[in-house]
């Protein structure tokens, strides 16, 4: 997707009109279910698929290789493949990616003084598979 030209972004940053497109569409990328937890187990340092997939409880690994996969298509994340035996494949954030940390510490925040997890809705340690 391309960046917004200079005049689509006066729109909608100006006065924060009730719609704008790239809003719209980077709060759907990272509201999306466990990208979240995806992208700030990253930010936290983990990089490898097992690294991530242990870090954030109840992901199943389909879903963490299909969020990969977006956040590679949206530039937020770029995938290494290293040409060891056996083969390890490796995931870094881009520069793209890394600007999300103010948004990511940002929410964490917010959510800390805010909000409650219920118990029940609390997942263990380790994988929920």
């Amino acid at each position: 997707m391309d960046p917004m030209n200079g005049r689509q972004r006066d729109e909608c940053t100006a006065h924060l009109s009730a719609f704008c497109p790239t809003y719209h569409h980077a709060i759907e990328l990272i509201g999306r279910r466990w990208t979240g937890a995806i992208l700030r187990a990253m930010l936290s340092g983990e990089a490898r698929f097992s690294d991530i997939a242990s870090v954030v409880p109840g992901l199943s690994d389909r879903l963490l290789s299909e969020r990969l996969k977006e956040l590679e298509a949206e530039g937020i994340v770029m995938r290494t493949v290293v040409g060891t035996t056996p083969v390890r494949v490796d995931y870094a954030m881009t520069e793209k990616g890394q600007a999300l940390s103010d948004v990511i510490a940002a929410v964490s925040t917010w959510a800390e003084q805010w909000l409650t997890v219920p118990e029940a809705t609390t997942v263990e340690v380790g994988r929920g598979k």
